[in-house]
């Protein structure tokens, strides 16, 4: 018997929204349709949305993926006023609104997790379900200044003088040593940001965070909660704290993983992600 035939597929190349956000859409050859959401996929600080290519030929057999590249990433523009999480809020919702699209299920690594978190609370009729994927919450006083001194670091050196210690805590051991083309694609990603935009946008990182917690309005979109047990920067406690705070949340802590698991082990993280998508209704 033959196999069956793979569903048609689309990548279509790269296309710009109005305010110049480099977006991308994959999946099967139609228009995304309302009664299936689609999922947009935001990407973490100083990377861009070709850190997804372990996910979107995976997970857009049968639904549709967008990715697109924040204010200062990428392809993208620089922000056009001082970044913050309402900022790439009103970006997101721009590309909803280039895709003519309801509804979506959003997910966001890092940085990406806290803005679908704003997002949430600013545009809750816009989210069908999100994902929080290795995100910070409340930190302890240490933590806050370790984070701060990085940004001091990136303001006065560059995106470059945090890059080897920033490959260190996102990857594992073994992994970083067997995989130097992996380590130097991440490692281009962040050099390439322009070390004049680069920091005020790491400053939301640090400073965003208070936004979020306890948040009000209180999310209330079907949610899913990830993170790996060796991200120490967004570690197992936070994204317990997170999911505390969102009524019926799915709490997952991999193991043996740090913060770019979707690079190192992406079946696993693909198979999270993808279940997760199979319970929003349709």
């Amino acid at each position: 018997m033959a196999p069956p035939m793979a569903t048609p597929m689309i990548s279509h190349a790269p296309i710009h929204c109005a305010d110049g956000t480099a977006c991308q859409l994959f999946g099967p050859d139609a228009a995304p349709s309302p009664s299936r959401p689609p999922l947009i996929l935001i990407h973490g600080l100083g990377l861009n949305r070709a850190m997804w290519r372990e996910q979107t030929p995976a997970l857009s057999q049968d639904r549709h993926i967008i990715t697109y590249d924040l204010y200062g990433h990428g392809d993208s523009p620089a922000p056009p006023e001082p970044p913050s999480l309402a900022l790439f809020a009103r970006q997101f919702a721009g590309v909803m609104t280039h895709f003519d699209l309801p509804h979506a299920i959003i997910a966001g690594f890092s940085l990406g997790g806290m803005i679908v978190r704003r997002i949430a609370m600013d545009m809750p009729h816009l989210v069908s379900g999100l994902a929080i994927l290795n995100s910070p919450h409340a930190r302890t006083k240490a933590e806050q200044d370790a984070i701060q001194a990085r940004v001091y670091q990136a303001a006065a050196a560059g995106p470059g003088a945090t890059i080897d210690a920033a490959l260190e805590r996102w990857f594992t051991p073994g992994f970083h040593a067997a995989n130097p083309a992996v380590m130097q694609d991440v490692r281009d990603w962040v050099l390439a940001n322009d070390p004049q935009i680069y920091p005020a946008i790491y400053q939301v990182l640090v400073d965003g965070v208070a936004e979020l917690v306890a948040p009000s309005p209180p999310i209330a979109a079907p949610c899913l909660v990830l993170t790996g047990d060796e991200d120490y920067g967004n570690n197992p406690a936070m994204s317990a704290a997170i999911a505390a705070e969102i009524a019926g949340a799915s709490l997952v802590i991999l193991p043996g993983l740090r913060h770019m698991a979707m690079c190192e082990a992406p079946d696993i993280f693909n198979h999270h992600l993808a279940q997760f998508c199979a319970t929003i209704p349709r």
